[in-house]
């Protein structure tokens, strides 16, 4: 038995997921792909119900948690048993209580948690004098993302994987949210008003005209537009999330790898 139609659900600002679930897809090798991108509200499809053989679905992790963005979006999926595979990235710290709320969030829409994953992104607060895993995921992480989509359909050709239930780490409750700071990332004089920071945005957070205008309590830090910009014109400065990444840079420098949950 082969996986004939695999679907890829994915909520991925910075694109660290993104690049995540395509090896792990590739790896499938699926006779059938479909890609669901819920990263820009402004993209979602009309019909989220889920029919397939598998389906893969994937988030980072800020501070401990999916962000809330891709939790709404995440609970408009429907299914009736559908084999799911959430997969965590996270920055280097720890994904504490990211992947078992993933796997909760499928759960209550009706598909069947079968196996899991915590892989290692770059962090969205990363820089150049701040560096925090700079350019994970890499091959190396990418070749384990692949042989984790070979072991889904290894499972899944003799019949184990659709009968098979596994409980991933985390706690219930989850940790408690960081409050959020009425803050966001700005933008320089060196801007060209290209409109990328606006195109990436998440939640619709950024509009660039005669200049560029930010709401800061849709910002949910990202740094996706920051990430983006061609000119190094966008810059995080909030004073305590630069303090931060200093903290991040520091204390989470050592190598951590992906986790895998079959």
């Amino acid at each position: 038995m082969s996986c004939k139609k695999l679907k890829m659900i994915c909520f991925s600002p910075t694109r660290t997921t993104r690049r995540i679930l395509d090896a792990v897809a590739e790896g499938v090798g699926a006779g059938q792909l479909e890609v669901i991108d819920l990263t820009r509200e402004d993209q979602l499809p009309a019909d989220l119900n889920c029919d397939d053989d598998l389906v893969i679905i994937g988030a980072p992790v800020y501070s401990g948690r999916i962000p809330l963005a891709a939790v709404e979006r995440f609970k408009a999926l429907k299914s009736c048993g559908t084999p799911v595979v959430p997969v965590v990235v996270y920055g280097n710290r720890a994904y504490e209580d990211a992947l078992i709320e993933l796997s909760d969030i499928a759960t209550e829409a009706g598909f069947k948690t079968v196996a899991g994953a915590a892989f290692i992104g770059e962090h969205s607060f990363s820089t150049e004098k701040t560096p925090i895993a700079v350019s994970r995921p890499d091959e190396d992480d990418l070749v384990k993302a692949r042989e984790f989509g070979k072991s889904l359909v290894a499972k899944f050709a003799d019949g184990s994987l659709a009968t098979s239930s596994v409980e991933v780490p985390g706690n219930r409750p989850y940790k408690d949210r960081s409050p959020k700071a009425s803050a966001s990332p700005v933008s320089n004089g060196d801007c060209q008003l290209c409109g990328a920071c606006e195109r990436v945005c998440p939640t619709a957070a950024i509009s660039v005209g005669a200049m560029v205008e930010t709401d800061p309590d849709k910002c949910i830090f990202c740094c996706a537009c920051v990430k983006v910009c061609a000119f190094e014109a966008r810059k995080l400065e909030v004073p305590r999330l630069l303090e931060v990444s200093q903290w991040l840079a520091d204390n989470f420098s050592a190598r951590r790898e992906p986790e895998i949950f079959i």
